[in-house]
């Protein structure tokens, strides 16, 4: 019962590493203002917000595992940013891609509109 209602998320998680880790071309440096509001930003904060809110979606139906069940806000939103900064830390290995910390605030941030997306969707 776990993965039938985790399956979304567990094939965005994949879409998202695929994505993450696959090698790149070097971006030309840009200011720390452009940096922030560049469409990458924008992509992070979107796919980590439809991350959280298909794990808080897909923990609460469970029915296996109570604990997650029980906290899936807090287990899907410290999954959220976890994730994003194992990526982070992984990407300064792969060719063309480098560790950014404006990327896991966008991610963090992401993962906390998820949240809100939840509670407007469900609890409203």
């Amino acid at each position: 019962m776990f993965i039938r209602y985790n399956v979304f998320t567990i094939f965005w998680m994949v879409i998202i590493l695929l994505l993450t880790l696959t090698p790149g071309e070097n971006m030309p440096s840009t200011s720390l203002w452009d940096e922030l509001l560049s469409l990458d930003k924008i992509a992070h904060l979107f796919i980590f917000s439809v991350l959280v809110f298909l794990m808080i979606v897909g923990l609460s139906k469970q029915y296996a595992y109570v604990y997650l069940r029980k906290y899936a806000l807090k287990i899907s939103v410290i999954t959220g940013i976890v994730y994003g900064i194992i990526i982070e830390i992984i990407q300064q290995f792969i060719p063309g891609r480098s560790f950014e910390l404006a990327d896991i605030v966008a991610d963090s941030v992401g993962c906390l509109i998820g949240l809100g997306l939840f509670f407007i969707v469900y609890k409203f």
